[in-house]
């Protein structure tokens, strides 16, 4: 009759093996070393916890290929790796998609399928034509759409007005400044005349 299955008689389906200690002296198997090898830096305590590409102290792979061109700080968006991005959305499109009249939103660009999310800062391009009357309230506009609507009797709201950074100039020099240098050069053969 096979044992009465209880608490007191539980058992795993095979026996359970003791895990080898290590560090435990020359006679346990795991001893001297510990299973690390002689020295070097996965012998160390924390060499597990490397970062991912961490390739040793050498110069990583990232750092070894080749940069973007032009400027690369953030002050210079939308420049280099800080670049900002739009999502483009032409004419023709509105054309297909909207009725004469409507209030194209972000919400309603969604809405048909034009823009997958309101995250990201919708630009109307002026690809195809626009025949009817449409409002349309984005972020951006190019020349081009916003003639386009307003053409159609539209009206282009943009939430973002473009930011126009003035161009450092050198100043020009005081004209008294730049007088001078002529009158001492006609002062001085002046003085060599009375000498004579």
């Amino acid at each position: 009759m096979p044992e009465q299955l209880n608490l007191s008689t539980l058992k795993p389906a095979e026996p359970r093996r003791d895990r080898k200690r290590v560090g435990r002296g020359l006679g346990s198997g795991k001893g001297r070393y510990s299973g690390r090898g002689i020295k070097g830096q996965k012998a160390r305590s924390g060499s597990a916890k490397m970062r991912a590409g961490f390739e040793g102290g050498q110069m990583p792979l990232h750092m070894r290929l080749g940069k973007l061109r032009g400027p690369y700080s953030k002050d210079a968006m939308p420049v280099g790796p800080h670049r900002t991005f739009t999502q483009p959305v032409n004419l023709r499109d509105l054309e297909a998609r909207f009725d004469a009249g409507a209030d194209v939103t972000l919400e309603a660009l969604r809405k048909v399928g034009l823009i997958k999310h309101t995250r990201i800062d919708v630009k109307v391009l002026g690809s195809g034509e626009l025949t009817k009357r449409l409002t349309v309230t984005v972020h951006r506009f190019s020349a081009t759409a916003k003639e386009k609507i307003e053409a159609a009797g539209g009206t282009a709201v943009a939430l973002r007005e473009p930011v126009h950074k003035k161009r450092r100039r050198k100043a020009a020099k005081p004209a008294a400044e730049a007088a001078e240098p002529e009158a001492e050069a006609t002062e001085e053969p002046a003085a060599e005349e009375n000498e004579a």
